[in-house]
Order: C-alpha cells, then sequence, then structure tokens
C-alpha cells in the first residue's frame, strides 16, 4: 500500500516539521539536503495501538531514548527536547483522528553544504504518523512467511555503528529486501562477517529449539531492537528461558523448531520456511504462538501489565 492509499484510509494530511505543522504536500526538503545525499540522519518507527483506554504509544520513552543517542556518532544535536516531540507526536495522532498508526520520526542534517563533514549544516526534525497494518502481510501473523538467506552480509560495528538506527545504512536493508522478494520470497535473513545470523533486513530474529529461545546477541552486530527488548521479558515472565547473546549458524535456521521476526513494523511474525526449507511443522509454533499472544494482550491492553510501556494520547 502506497502513502496515497493510506493517506486515503486515515485522513493523513499533516507532518510536523522543524517546530510547525504543515500540510503533508509542503513537507518537503531542498534536492542539496546533505542526508539525502549521504545518509546522515537517524529515525525511529514507533506503533500506537487502539486500546479501550484510546490510542496508546508503544514504548515511547525507550524509542526516544534510542533516537537521542542514535545522533551521538554523527554529531547530530536533535534541537527539540523529549517534551517537544512527545507533544508533537501526540497532536499530529489527535489532529488525524488515529486510533492506531505508525509514527516516524526522523533528524537528518539539512541544506548547506556537500562536503563530507555536516558540521555547518542545520538539523533539521520530522514526525509523521499514517495508519500501517502488518507489516509482511495481513495473512504473515498466523500463516508465517518465507523467507531466505541474503548474499548481502549485515556490516559490522567496526564500519558503521550497529546501535544507532542510522538512514544511509539502511541501504544494507534495501539490497537484502529487494534481492528477496525477486527470488520470491517474503523477506531476507542477513549474515554477519563471520558467517553467523545476525538480524532481517528490519527485524530481530528468535529461534526455538527444545522448548528455548535464542536470539543473536548484540556482539553479533544487530540492531537493539525495543521489540526484541518486549519479546525477551514477556517470554521470560510466561516461564521461558530465553538466550539473549546467542550464536547462530546459518545451519541452526534449517534445524530450528520454530523461528519468528520480531520489530516495530512485523510484531512477532512466524517464519514457515528458510530457503524452501520447512521449519519445524511448516506452521506457527506452539512457542511463537504463545509469545505472540502475550505481545498482542500486551499492546492491545488486554492486559494491565507493563502499564508504565505505553504513553497515551487524548482524542
Amino acid at each position: 500500500m502506497g502513502f496515497e492509499e493510506m493517506r486515503d484510509a486515515g485522513d493523513v494530511d499533516t507532518i510536523w516539521l522543524d517546530g510547525e505543522f504543515v500540510d503533508w504536500d509542503d513537507a518537503q526538503i531542498h534536492v542539496l539536503t546533505h542526508g539525502l545525499h549521504y545518509g546522515t540522519g537517524i529515525f525511529e518507527g514507533v506503533r500506537c495501538y487502539d486500546t479501550e483506554e484510546g490510542p496508546a504509544i508503544f514504548r515511547w520513552e525507550e524509542h526516544l531514548d534510542r533516537f537521542y543517542a542514535s545522533g551521538k556518532p554523527y554529531n547530530l544535536d536533535i534541537p527539540f527536547d523529549r517534551e517537544e516531540l512527545t507533544a508533537a507526536t501526540k497532536e499530529l495522532i489527535r489532529r488525524q483522528g488515529l486510533e492506531s498508526c505508525y509514527i516516524r520520526p526522523i533528524a537528518y542534517y539539512g541544506y548547506d553544504m556537500l562536503g563530507l563533514s555536516p558540521e555547518s549544516c542545520p538539523e533539521q526534525v520530522a514526525i509523521a504518523v499514517w495508519p500501517w497494518g502488518a507489516y509482511l502481510g495481513e495473512d504473515a501473523l498466523e500463516e508465517g512467511v518465507e523467507v531466505t538467506v541474503s548474499s548481502w552480509q549485515k556490516y559490522a560495528s567496526s564500519q558503521i555503528p550497529t546501535n544507532a538506527k542510522t538512514t544511509g545504512p539502511y541501504v544494507n536493508s534495501v539490497l537484502a529486501s529487494l534481492e528477496a522478494k525477486r527470488e520470491g520470497y517474503v523477506e531476507a535473513l542477513l549474515l554477519n562477517q563471520e558467517g553467523n545470523v545476525a538480524e532481517g533486513p528490519g527485524e530481530n530474529l528468535f529461534l526455538v529449539r527444545d522448548g528455548e529461545i535464542y536470539t543473536p546477541g548484540l556482539a553479533e552486530g544487530i540492531l537493539d531492537g525495543i521489540t526484541r527488548n518486549t519479546v525477551i521479558t514477556l517470554a521470560r515472565e510466561q516461564g521461558y528461558t530465553v538466550h539473549d547473546d546467542a550464536t547462530i549458524s546459518r545451519g541452526e535456521l534449517n534445524t530450528a523448531d520454530e523461528l519468528f521476526f520480531s520489530g516495530t513494523a512485523a510484531e512477532v511474525t512466524p517464519i514457515r520456511k528458510v530457503d524452501n526449507v520447512v521449519i519445524g511443522e511448516g506452521t506457527r509454533g506452539p512457542v511463537t504462538t504463545d509469545v505472540q499472544q502475550a505481545f498482542f494482550d500486551l499492546v492491545e491492553r488486554r492486559t494491565d501489565d507493563h502499564a508504565d510501556w505505553f504513553e497515551y494520547v487524548e482524542i
């Protein structure tokens, strides 16, 4: 679904840009913007869920923590404080009348010059919200997806900070995703430079074996996903043993009992095949089902647990 279809579905017509609410079509930048040419930007992806108490932004504070931290390696000082970004985001949701939505804050070096060092370029910030359903397909949450191991490797933290959510390096994810779709798969998996499993283009990976859960550790070059952290917490609360610093070889993918993705966009999505090898029974497994159910019970507020993870919006 393209932006125009999503706008039609949600009557989305406003973006917050550098402290002002502007018409969606007027939220423009100069063609010589530094971030456009060199990928010098940082961003977040956040979901707001429809609950009985109103729209609830999930783990907003943690996303803000990472947003500000992501700018540090690039000397990108976000010229708005947390309270301003929070107020702007809530007002956007109110103005659009959205009960649930995806939230995209982005900060980047703007227009001034095109030398590699952006030190004289202004720091700019924008926030957009729009309706967005299941990222990997409406049936994916139940039926699972088919993925392929990409020929593109995940970059190492010695090359680009892997703990920062930076715009430029996501070309790595774009290449992997394009390759997967050309080959008829829904999504990709990337290996790191040691040949071990890192993550999906926009998701963290979990493996289930003998009733225990494994996920690659930060040393494998993954992004420290907020949904990943949520899944680890919920799974442990359910009594599962979770190994959150695992090294997973490519071969272990084929012999796993279950595999699933986690991510803000992907939420908790089962994987039913890797390179046409059926995983487990080829369906959403029991552990994945438990974790997925706990996740949606939480974010849709069918439980009072982790109340501090939610920021409510008064419509």
